[in-house]
C-alpha cells in the first residue's frame, strides 16, 4: 500500500450519524497510508461508536470534550487546528454544516473548525429530506464559496428505510478526495486530461470474448494524480477491476472500436492524452450471434486488426496537445519502446516490462522506462503505480 499521506496530520471529525461506524474503517485506512490521524467525536457520535475504536486503529487519543480534567497533550483545539494538514468531517450531519456555515462554536469540533486554516473536506450523511432542505443546500453553497470541499453524498438505501441521496460516500471515494485535498501543487489547473484505461473485451459470441489481464490500476493512478494537480479528467475505461476516481468523468468503452470513438470525439478538447489502456490488437472477424456449441471439432478463429488509437490521436491532435503512450514489452524494452515512440509520433512513451509476479499485467508495481524524443531512455526500476503516475505528470509538465 502506497504511503500517499505520509507525514500528514489529518483531523477526522465524526458526527452523530448512523454512518459513524464507517468512519472507523476510514480512520484505519488513512493511518495505513501513513497519516497521523486525530479523531474528534461529537456527543451524538458517541451514541453510535466508542472513542476506543478509533484509538485502537489510529494509535492516537480520541478527542471528545472541550474541557477535560486531564486533557491529552496537544489536543487542545487551537493546537490541533494549527497542526492539521486537513480537516475531514465524515460523516458530516446537517447540524455541523449549519454550525460551520454560520460560525457557531459550541463544542470541540465546531470550535476547531473556526480556528483551522487547513483545507476542510465534508462528507455529508443524512436523510434525503434533510439533505435537500433549502437550509442545508444554502449552508453547503456558502461553505463552498468559502473554499470548503465536499465528497458525496451517495444515493442508496438509508437507515431510515427510504431510498435516495444522503448516504456517506464510499470509503475509496473519500480517500481519493483526501488525496486531492492534500496535494498543494495545482500545476495542471485548467488543463483537460484524457486517459484510456483497462482492457478491451472483443466478443466472439454472446458469452465469450478476447481479452487481457489489464486491471485498470495504472489508469486509475494516473487519473487520481491528474485530479490532485487540479486537471479536468476524463477516463475512457474498458471493463476494469478497479474503478476510476469518482471525481473524473468516466466513459465506458468495452471494445477497441468503442474506445477509439470515445477518444476521437473528445480529442479536440484535450490538452493531454495518456493511452494507458491495454487495447486489444485484434478482434474476431466474425462474431457469432449464437453461443458456439462445443461439439468436439476444432474451431478456427479469424482475427482482424484493431485501430491503433494512440497513433491516430498523435496524428490528429490539435497544436499544443501532448500524447503519451504505453508499451508492454517482454524483451529489448528500451529499444522496442523507442521504435514505437518514433513510429507513432508520440511526445512520450512509458515502457513496462511484463513477466513475473512483480511485473505482471494487473500488478501494483512495474519495471518502467520513460522515453522522450531526443533524450536518452530513463529507467525507473521497479516502481509502484502511484509513484509512476507522479513521475509521468512531472515529465509531461516539462515537455516542450
Amino acid at each position: 500500500m502506497s504511503l500517499l499521506y505520509a507525514d500528514k496530520t489529518i483531523l477526522l471529525g465524526v458526527c452523530g450519524s448512523v454512518a459513524a461506524y464507517r468512519a472507523c474503517d476510514l480512520a484505519s485506512q488513512l493511518a495505513q497510508r501513513g497519516a497521523t490521524v486525530l479523531t474528534a467525536l461529537t456527543k451524538s457520535a458517541r451514541q453510535f461508536i466508542l472513542p476506543a475504536s478509533f484509538e485502537a486503529v489510529t494509535g492516537q487519543p480520541a478527542i471528545t470534550e472541550m474541557f477535560s480534567p486531564l486533557p491529552a497533550p496537544g489536543v487542545e483545539h487551537i493546537a490541533v487546528a494549527q497542526r492539521a494538514d486537513l480537516f475531514l468531517i465524515a460523516p458530516a450531519t446537517a447540524n455541523i454544516l449549519a454550525k460551520a456555515a454560520h460560525g457557531i462554536a459550541d463544542d470541540w469540533l465546531s470550535t476547531t473548525l473556526l480556528a483551522t486554516r487547513a483545507p476542510v473536506l465534508f462528507g455529508p450523511a443524512m436523510n434525503t429530506a434533510m439533505y435537500e432542505h433549502p437550509a442545508t443546500q444554502a449552508n453547503m453553497a456558502l461553505l463552498k464559496e468559502r473554499g470548503a470541499l465536499f465528497v458525496g453524498p451517495a444515493s442508496g438505501n438509508l437507515a431510515c428505510g427510504s431510498d435516495g441521496v444522503g448516504r456517506l460516500a464510499d470509503r475509496d471515494d473519500i480517500l481519493d478526495a483526501v488525496a486531492v485535498a492534500l496535494h498543494k501543487d495545482k500545476d495542471f489547473a485548467g488543463r483537460r486530461v484524457l486517459i484510456t484505461s483497462g482492457p478491451n473485451h472483443e466478443p466472439i459470441d454472446p458469452v465469450r470474448f478476447i481479452g487481457n489481464r489489464s486491471s485498470g490500476k495504472m489508469g486509475r493512478a494516473l487519473a487520481l494524480e491528474a485530479l490532485r494537480r487540479c486537471a479536468q479528467v476524463c477516463v475512457v475505461s474498458g471493463p476494469v477491476e478497479v474503478k476510476p476516481p469518482a471525481a473524473a468523468e468516466i466513459v465506458p468503452a468495452a471494445t477497441a472500436a468503442q474506445m477509439r470513438e470515445a477518444v476521437m470525439a473528445r480529442l479536440d478538447q484535450c490538452d493531454v492524452v495518456i493511452a494507458a489502456a491495454a487495447v486489444a490488437d485484434f478482434r474476431a472477424e466474425q462474431v457469432s450471434e449464437r453461443k458456439i456449441k462445443r461439439d468436439g471439432n476444432k474451431r478456427t478463429l479469424t482475427l482482424a486488426p484493431n485501430p491503433d488509437i494512440v497513433a491516430e490521436a498523435a496524428a490528429r491532435k490539435r497544436p499544443g496537445c501532448k500524447v503519451v503512450g504505453f508499451a508492454a514489452e517482454s524483451h529489448d524494452i528500451a529499444s522496442n519502446a523507442a521504435g514505437k515512440l518514433k513510429e507513432k509520433g508520440l511526445d512520450m512513451i512509458v515502457a513496462n516490462t511484463v513477466g513475473g509476479d512483480a511485473n505482471a499485467i494487473g500488478a501494483d508495481t512495474s519495471a518502467a522506462w520513460m522515453l522522450m524524443p531526443g533524450k536518452e531512455p530513463t529507467s525507473l526500476g521497479c516502481i509502484d503505480k502511484t509513484s509512476l503516475a507522479k513521475r509521468i505528470f512531472d515529465c509531461i509538465r516539462e515537455l516542450p
